[in-house]
């Protein structure tokens, strides 16, 4: 088969993977979207909005709380441009009655311990309180927990987050998301309003056919919790952009891969039986097996469910790998499995290209000495030059694990910095003989020796 109809075989596979869901979850409108580098966008609508529009890749969804995503990424932009720090209370940029002494990081992840939504039954009426409201009935929010205890999922919390991005830029949290992530990114069709190109949400009754329209609402000071729209292909690229922001982020204009590193690093679980997916700073971490990870959120709102999450990790994996799924139905839960079924069967049927090996440049001659096996803490570990780059991997680590990246220190010949893989962070140095060979080394100051030694310095060939 060639690579063309192998591709057009896999486009196949996965249409029938959203026609099927469709059908069988009952939705009246389903809209998705693969996007990786190495192929063009692959996108698939099924059913009809429920209006006089027609269903097309233009038509917007509610994504709830996929929202959450963008919110986060606004708030670590204001970190990293020094307007606020992970470890600041919430009192030290806003002016509120109750809950100030609560952290950024915690409402981010979902640890501060404060209650889910608002004061008041926001989903028992559907009216929810504007901005002013929602600090004034601050203190008669609960916090439920104890701050760091476990994951405890809040809009609320969200909510204060987007307010506290919007006083720190001395701007609206609305304005600000326009300007610096949907503007940059090209992410025309997300909208804080759903626009004339809108399906309608339903509620799909559970023992007939009937589909009962939701009442369109407005989430106002909660809206950087659940408030957006979106299509099918701007979620992709957004979840493409989380799991691999250098691809589609190249000179870092919203963020910086390190910092979406550091959100996509998990702070809980949330579920402390069921390690089956965790939360990191705004967002979900879902992992796969074989050292995948999808990276991204679910959305819920009355009458839409939404999935966007991006691929990481894996043989096969394209880069800037992103799949989102909206709906137009509240109770059809098996459109939120569908992403991760979506970026599973792409790579299954069509996994990006092997790219050849080639040679590449010899190692630094200060270097060469030291590469080759050496033991430590009773364990061998091979130190390699790959990539421009000083490497160390445990000789029987699998395949797929990172190995450790030193970079040198300027300032100090022999001694590196762990920047990536086991023990991150930490020093690596070097002690040479009188000959300038290297004889030992200390990592995270365990003794490293070319022969296997007891911590007590025995030596097994003696």
């Amino acid at each position: 088969m060639s690579s063309a109809a192998g591709r057009t075989a896999a486009a196949q596979q996965l249409e029938r993977l959203v026609r099927r869901v469709q059908a069988q979850a009952r939705v009246p409108a389903v809209s998705a979207a693969v996007h990786r580098a190495d192929r063009a966008l692959w996108t698939c609508t099924v059913g009809g909005t429920g209006n006089d529009t027609a269903l097309d890749e233009q038509t917007r969804f509610r994504i709830g709380s996929v929202t959450k995503t963008f919110t986060a990424v606004l708030v670590m932009q204001c970190r990293d441009d020094g307007l606020l720090d992970l470890d600041d209370r919430l009192d030290r940029h806003l002016d509120l009655p109750a809950h100030g002494e609560l952290t950024v990081r915690r409402l981010l992840s979902h640890t501060a311990g404060l209650q889910r939504e608002p004061y008041g039954d926001v989903w028992d009426t559907l009216r929810v309180p504007d901005a002013d409201r929602l600090v004034a009935e601050l203190d008669r929010a609960e916090r439920v927990l104890p701050p760091g205890r476990r994951f405890h999922y809040s809009n609320l919390g969200m909510a204060l987050l987007g307010r506290l991005v919007g006083q720190v830029r001395a701007s609206t949290w609305a304005e600000v998301l326009t300007e610096r992530v949907l503007t940059p990114l090209g992410l025309t069709s997300t909208t804080v309003s759903p626009g004339p190109r809108a399906a309608t949400g339903y509620l799909v009754d559970a023992y007939s056919d009937e589909a009962h329209p939701e009442p369109p609402s407005d989430f106002g000071a909660v809206g950087p919790a659940a408030q957006l729209w979106s299509t099918a292909t701007d979620m992709a690229r957004w979840a493409a952009f989380l799991a691999d922001p250098a691809a589609m982020d190249a000179t870092g204009r919203v963020l910086g891969p390190a910092t979406l590193e550091e959100m996509r690093w998990p702070v809980t679980v949330t579920d402390e039986a069921l390690w089956n997916a965790g939360f990191g700073l705004g967002l979900i971490l879902v992992p796969q097996g074989d050292r995948v990870v999808h990276v991204g959120h679910d959305g819920a709102m009355p009458g839409f469910l939404a999935g966007a999450y991006g691929r990481r990790g894996g043989e096969g994996t394209p880069a800037a790998f992103g799949a989102a799924v909206l709906g137009s139905s509240g109770t059809s839960a098996e459109l939120l499995e569908l992403p991760h079924r979506l970026l599973a069967a792409a790579v299954e049927h069509d996994p990006a290209e092997i790219t050849p090996w080639r040679p590449g440049d010899p190692a630094p001659a200060q270097l060469r000495g030291l590469l080759g096996r050496w033991w430590g803490e009773g364990f061998q570990y091979v130190f390699s030059w790959r990539d421009g780059t000083l490497q160390a991997r445990g000789a029987d680590d699998p395949p797929g694990k990172p190995p450790a990246v030193f970079a040198p220190q300027p300032d100090r010949p022999d001694v590196f910095r762990t920047v990536a893989g086991r023990e991150v962070g930490e020093l690596l140095r070097l002690t040479r003989d009188g000959d300038g060979v290297v004889v030992r080394m200390h990592w995270a100051t365990y003794r490293f020796t070319r022969h296997q030694e007891a911590f007590d310095g025995y030596d097994f060939r003696a």
